[in-house]
């Protein structure tokens, strides 16, 4: 692969612990693993809003929840205008799909995955130790789920779920990989997003064995997989120091592919640095 940039862009104060973004065109979204809000960063008057995505009736915390009861937002797939928001599995509780419509701010009752995870976790053979749903592409019907194997046995894998996601009604494909070590630590998906007929995931390692607790960071890589066949096309170190959980495209030329990425700290920070990621097309 040819040469690559990494460079911070945005400092965005007001929300930590950011999990997945997606980019409009205009505003950024952003989701944080510890909170119930969707978060919307205006890039040109450099502005955050906060959108709830529970109800009023809802009378918990909407931020900084404590980990033992967040539900853990890792991933971020968009349908038109409907957003959905993927609980990680990781734990009971983190079980929901919040919905949203991003462009009315509309809010939609949870779905339930729970029989949907499961389903996964069986057709796929992995336990609940380590499931860790940390990434979701949809493309129309289809659905492509990135588990991530940060558990005690490293299990990457992606579901593509053909169905509808308000019934959790699937058609189930899997297909497991083997990702390259950083720093001697086995890397795990933690998001992905689709181009053309390419994925391009990320990756994050870190020096422990759970879905729950977080370790320290090893470092982050940047991939593709082909749709058709499944196959990784190219796997690239991108940094041997941060841990990004967040990819979005931002914007593509004839010969280049930008992508902003967001990183968590796991820390008690409210401010979140989204880096752009510059890489060659095609390659």
């Amino acid at each position: 692969m040819q040469k690559f940039s990494l460079e911070l862009l945005f400092h965005i104060i007001g929300i930590g612990s950011a999990s997945g973004l997606f980019y409009d065109g205009s505003a950024l979204f952003l989701i944080s693993d510890n909170s119930h809000i969707l978060y919307e960063y205006n890039i040109a008057d450099k502005s955050l809003s906060k959108h709830p995505l529970v109800n009023k009736e809802y009378t918990g915390p909407l931020e900084n929840i404590p980990k033992p009861d967040k539900a853990d937002y890792e991933a971020i797939a968009v349908k038109g205008s409907d957003m959905y928001l993927f609980g990680s599995g990781s734990a009971p509780g983190r079980n929901l799909i919040a919905h949203i419509n991003y462009k009315t701010k509309e809010v939609f009752p949870h779905i339930d995955a729970t029989d949907l995870y499961l389903a996964m976790q069986s057709f796929g053979n992995i336990d609940a130790e380590n499931f860790n749903i940390e990434a979701a592409v949809n493309d129309g019907d289809t659905w492509y789920l990135f588990q991530r194997g940060n558990g005690p046995v490293k299990q990457n894998a992606v579901f593509t779920l053909n169905g509808t996601i308000e019934d959790t009604y699937f058609q189930i494909l899997h297909n497991s990989y083997r990702l390259p070590k950083i720093n001697g630590e086995r890397a795990g998906f933690t998001d992905a997003v689709k181009v053309g007929n390419t994925l391009y995931f990320i990756t994050a390692a870190e020096k422990s064995s759970s879905t729950y607790h977080d370790g320290e960071v090893a470092g982050s890589l940047i991939g593709t997989i082909d749709i058709e066949t499944m196959k990784i096309g190219f796997t690239k170190v991108i940094s041997e120091s941060k841990k990004f959980e967040g990819i979005t495209l931002f914007k593509e030329t004839a010969t280049e592919l930008q992508f902003l990425l967001c990183e968590d700290t796991d820390s008690d920070s409210g401010a979140s640095d989204i880096y752009l990621l510059k890489i060659p097309k095609g390659k």
